[in-house]
């Protein structure tokens, strides 16, 4: 674990130490500890395994956009501009996070009664633009980020076959729907933690009126 990097969630979700929600987060060290190493292990490996820390962040960047976790989306930007070339790339992803904003989930069940709730959507394809400055490897990545953040039901082995014609390794692509994964997850924490330190200073704010 590297002892420099603060602790992202905390950072996220601007927890400051000694707070009323840093005191919360004391109580379970653990969770917090595994939710940090989740991060470290996904973002700062020792061995990179097929997926550039380039490419990590930004999926990262994009997933954190299409949930539109803002302070995510510039944390993992901020990755991709330290970088060789990077603030290049993070407009480009900036760029594809416009173009595949939306609402879901949605898509297609499998042909079975569960098909009674078939919603139709938006198909993301990155842009011709787009392609060109991110690569044909990266563009698949982030194709298929947005099928599992808004399609999930539609994964399929051709969904992965897309993502191996590409260049993805099946070691990568399991790192690849970690990282999805992992960003909802963080996402949803930060909102949350967000919001109860919002609530606590209220109430502390009201305690000291009275």
């Amino acid at each position: 674990m590297t002892a420099s990097t603060p602790d992202v969630i905390d950072l996220l979700a601007g927890i400051g130490a000694g707070s009323f929600v840093d005191r919360i987060r004391a109580e379970r060290p653990e969770t917090r500890l595994n939710a940090q190493k989740s991060y470290l292990a996904l973002f700062e490996p020792i061995q990179e395994g097929g997926i550039l820390r380039m490419e990590r962040l930004a999926v990262a960047a994009f997933v954190a956009g299409l949930h539109d976790a803002s302070a995510a989306a510039e944390f993992y930007s901020a990755g991709i501009i330290e970088t060789m070339g990077g603030a290049s790339l993070a407009a480009a992803v900036r760029a594809e996070v416009e173009k595949g904003r939306t609402h879901g989930p949605y898509g297609k069940y499998p042909a079975a009664p569960l098909s009674v709730g078939d919603k139709s959507g938006l198909v993301f394809e990155v842009s011709d633009f787009g392609r060109v400055a991110l690569g044909g490897k990266l563009s698949a990545a982030l194709e298929h980020s947005h099928l599992l953040v808004f399609r999930p039901r539609e994964a399929s082995p051709a969904a992965l076959q897309k993502l191996l014609d590409a260049g993805w390794s099946t070691t990568a692509i399991v790192t690849l729907s970690q990282i999805v994964s992992f960003l909802a997850f963080q996402i949803r924490v930060v909102t949350g933690l967000a919001a109860l330190s919002k609530a606590g200073a209220g109430t502390l704010a009201s305690a000291a009126a009275e």
